[in-house]
């Protein structure tokens, strides 16, 4: 049986491309990097910010790429006999792959945005729904204008469900990648305050994963939160889309996937929930309300797509948080053992807002201490003083010990904690670095997070380093 994504003429036809070289019949699978590219692999040079990929051809060639996609423009660049599928644009040519992908596809297909949220929910569906056919999504956080059409094109035609992650933080980018994707299933988390250094407000950026409305396919449903404050402004969106089928999520009573009760705990919740008309327990084995509420989302468009309610519930109980969203590990100190929570991917204000909590909720020792190490959010606009320094009413709220503080927009933060709570502050990341090292003891639970930018990776690594793991928890807080 043959083991291919794709035929080397199928991909000529889609792209419209110019053949080169003797090109296998086979290709296993689409790479852009050439350094983690595997054995049969179709080759794909973008040009990225930083380098372009027609600089790494032949070493892609040479280590076992299938071929490589080259723009007209480079092609004379390589050996008369190099094995290479010739286009006018090589991004243009995967988004017309991702498009001949989606074509040939007969799964539910199922597209994610929102404003927080998004892979996590995207990771839940993929943990759902792989226990019930074969499932693809993409991997990370691959949303944007690359990695939507990149994750399409590596789409096998016999997925029965497939999961795509949409984000955007300008308007007008959502709609046409919805349109390559064409889900009959679209979530929407949540709209909160994020990138508004781009938007004029709230209501703009509803509007924006509204775009998501334009590419579900005819008779196609949508999932949106019926907490939010923007749940009546994308209903009447998606309306005006003429899409009939709206279904909401929350623990409002009219709720079509409704929270019914919760417990929620360190390292897991249990929740009873309506989901459909359908009454279910289950357990999550993460921990945060803001991760139930997501779960609701996520069983009722697994419902939408023809998945089993009960399995996919089963299989809720199994979730682990990916890199740098909330992962959990033991560091050995000389005295005991502390809980590093490494939530430092990135950071917005409602999640910022949500990983406080749930470090409000881990577990201590009996002299340990919570302690959030937060960078700057960025992207906020005029209102980043503001939103960092109305941190401190969650700060308090859940108990949260000790602060250190990184960043010009986190000293406003650092300014409304009161002394009591005040671990340090610098100015960057690496500055901090050995103060929140020299402040850990036994039994201490600390997490650490911020916005890419801020670079809050360097202190978890620095942690890390510092006092090696005994183990990964997975997800248990000691």
């Amino acid at each position: 049986m043959s083991t291919a994504l794709w035929t080397s003429a199928a991909m000529a036809e889609a792209m419209r491309a110019a053949r080169r070289g003797a090109l296998p019949n086979d290709v296993t699978g689409i790479s852009i990097d050439s350094r983690t590219l595997t054995l049969g692999e179709a080759y794909f040079a973008i040009k990225g910010d930083v380098h372009d990929g027609h600089d790494f051809v032949e070493a892609a060639l040479n280590n076992g790429a299938a071929l490589a996609v080259v723009a007209k423009t480079h092609a004379d660049k390589f050996a008369a006999d190099a094995r290479l599928l010739v286009v006018d644009d090589v991004l243009a040519g995967l988004v017309d792959l991702g498009r001949a992908s989606r074509a040939r596809l007969g799964g539910k297909v199922i597209a994610v945005t929102g404003s927080v949220g998004k892979t996590s929910t995207k990771e839940a569906l993929r943990a759902v729904l792989g226990g019930q056919g074969e499932t693809h999504a993409s991997v990370a956080s691959f949303n944007n204008h690359w990695g939507v059409p990149l994750t399409l094109a590596r789409c096998p035609a016999s997925a029965k469900f497939a999961i795509f992650e949409i984000g955007m933080n300008h308007a007008g980018e959502i709609e046409p990648l919805v349109k390559m994707v064409r889900p009959h299933v679209a979530i929407i988390t949540t709209v909160e305050p994020v990138h508004l250094e781009f938007f004029s407000g709230i209501e703009a950026i509803a509007d924006a994963k509204a775009e998501i409305f334009a590419g579900i396919e005819p008779g196609g449903a949508v999932v949106l939160n019926r907490d939010n404050a923007q749940f009546a402004r994308l209903s009447k969106s998606a309306k005006a889309q003429k899409i009939e089928r709206i279904v909401s999520f929350g623990s409002d009573e009219k709720a079509d996937a409704r929270l019914i009760d919760v417990s929620l705990h360190a390292a897991c919740s249990a929740v009873r929930a309506s989901i459909l008309d359908q009454d279910i327990t289950y357990k999550i084995g993460m921990p945060g309300r803001h991760m139930v509420m997501n779960s609701l989302a996520v069983l009722a468009a697994a419902s939408l797509a023809g998945a089993d309610l009960a399995l996919s519930a089963l299989a809720l109980a199994q979730l682990k948080p990916a890199t740098g969203r909330g992962v959990r590990q033991q560091l050995v100190l000389s005295e005991g053992t502390a809980t590093l929570i490494d939530d430092s991917y990135n950071a917005n204000p409602a999640s910022m807002a949500a990983a406080i909590t749930v470090l409000g909720q881990a577990t201590v020792g009996p002299r340990g201490r919570r302690i959030a190490v937060l960078g700057d959010m960025l992207e906020l606009g005029a209102t980043g003083p503001d939103l960092h320094r109305g941190l401190a009413e969650a700060i308090k709220a859940n108990g949260i010990d000790a602060v250190f503080c990184c960043g010009p927009l986190m000293h406003n933060l650092w300014e409304a904690l009161p002394s009591t709570k005040k671990g340090g502050y610098a100015d960057n990341s690496a500055a901090l670095e050995p103060q929140v090292i020299s402040a850990i003891g036994a039994g201490d639970a600390i997490m650490v997070k911020g916005s890419l930018g801020s670079r809050m990776k360097l202190i978890v690594t620095a942690l890390q380093k510092r006092f090696p793991e005994k183990a990964t928890l997975d997800g248990v807080a000691l």
